[in-house]
């Protein structure tokens, strides 16, 4: 077992793989990052920490072949023998070399962490960043200035949906990139909205990016592929499980300026990732929702008692990040929707949701998301069970 842990990277097959899909780096940084994707979970921090001692391919012959060498003050002797028994069973050249070429099959390609492309946010997560991103795209589309993670409750709502596609639509058409998971509801929102508006958007994964998952938003990633990048830490064909959507979620927090959770349940995933962006100092916003929703319970709590910043608009967002916002004016370019909608209701008839969507010519859940925003603007409110225009 040990001749075939020292050998890990030095197979000639491995070498070959690695040079193919990465002409252009050093081909045993480029083997040596593969494998190690191959034999850890994301954010394995004994990983990370022998990595940032050692460099990745002396920390991999070091740690599977003599790790009797290893200087105690690096990892303790009982990590290592522990992370040793997880990493083990992995440990065979054959996997090293399927990961490099089913990669590059699909077209894909692997990125380290002294690529340009590579996002720097990932570096703040110290031993727990990522020991290199699988991807496939355009990866031009990392060289964004400004950056957000949008995330939020797979089971959304109409109104959710309607604040996430205008939240991200707006930042994208002004140059940021959007970053989410994919997932439905919140996320796919945010992507769908951030390629409408002819921008750009990152999607990291919990499984390989060579699989959709889920099934039923193949298209969508090719769509983000053609003007994005679908990313994740572990190889093609690699399942996407629990641990693996919660560990992939610091990630997304880590590669944005700021994170804003827009719906999220009491005890929803996305406050995993909101947690993940407090923890190494990003900036965090909330949107909030109705008092009596469920779904926006999530954010609320994080509003309430993690000192979130209440976001209900692309302006706020830039101002997590201290970029000053223009006032707005009657003038600027305003969603047409929002303008129908307004110019359907009335300042003394209240008028209920399926009235606005006839007189408006929108549907009734694209209504129903407009009114939750312009009622936090202050522009519309309720009463006597029907929608009233405040000015």
């Amino acid at each position: 077992m040990t001749q075939t842990l020292v050998h890990l990277i030095d197979d000639i097959d491995v070498r070959r793989a690695a040079e193919r899909l990465r002409p252009d780096a050093d081909t045993a940084e480029t083997a040596a990052r593969a494998a190690w994707s191959v034999l850890v979970e994301p954010g394995d921090g004994v990983a990370g920490a022998l990595i940032s001692a050692f460099g990745a391919p002396q920390a991999l012959r070091i740690a599977l072949g003599e790790p009797q060498l290893l200087p105690p003050d690096v990892i303790s002797p009982r990590e290592l023998s522990e992370a040793l028994a997880r990493w083990r069973p992995r440990a065979r050249p054959e996997a090293v070399r399927e990961a490099l070429t089913s990669c590059q099959h699909v077209g894909g390609g692997l990125l380290l962490p002294d690529d340009a492309h590579w996002p720097a946010g990932l570096d703040d997560l110290g031993a727990h960043a990522p020991v290199a991103l699988w991807a496939r795209g355009d990866l031009t589309a990392l060289e964004c200035t400004t950056s957000a993670a949008i995330v939020g409750a797979r089971a959304a709502t109409s109104y959710g949906e309607s604040v996430a596609g205008e939240i991200a639509g707006d930042l994208a058409g002004a140059g940021t990139l959007v970053i989410s998971g994919g997932a439905y509801g919140i996320d796919g929102a945010a992507h769908r909205a951030a390629l409408g508006a002819g921008g750009r958007t990152v999607a990291f994964l919990a499984g390989g990016v060579d699989r959709a998952y889920p099934v039923g938003h193949q298209q969508l990633f090719d769509r983000i592929r053609a003007a994005g990048a679908v990313l994740s830490e572990v190889p093609c064909g690699a399942a996407p499980t629990k641990w693996r959507f919660l560990s992939r979620n610091r990630t997304i927090a880590a590669a944005g300026m700021a994170t804003v959770v827009i719906e999220a349940g009491w005890r929803s995933g996305s406050l995993n990732t909101a947690g993940h962006a407090a923890s190494i100092g990003r900036p965090l916003g909330a949107v909030p929702g109705p008092v009596t929703s469920a779904a926006s319970a999530g954010c609320h709590r994080l509003l309430r008692e993690y000192d979130a910043v209440c976001v209900t608009s692309a302006e706020d967002v830039r101002e997590l990040w201290g970029e000053a916002s223009t006032p707005r004016t009657s003038s600027d370019s305003e969603h047409p929707d929002r303008i129908r909608l307004r110019d359907a209701l009335s300042t003394r008839t209240p008028r209920d949701a399926q009235e606005i969507a006839r007189n408006s010519g929108l549907s009734v859940d694209r209504v129903r998301g407009l009114l939750g925003l312009l009622a936090l603007d202050g522009e519309v409110s309720q009463r006597n069970g029907g929608w009233l225009r405040s000015t």
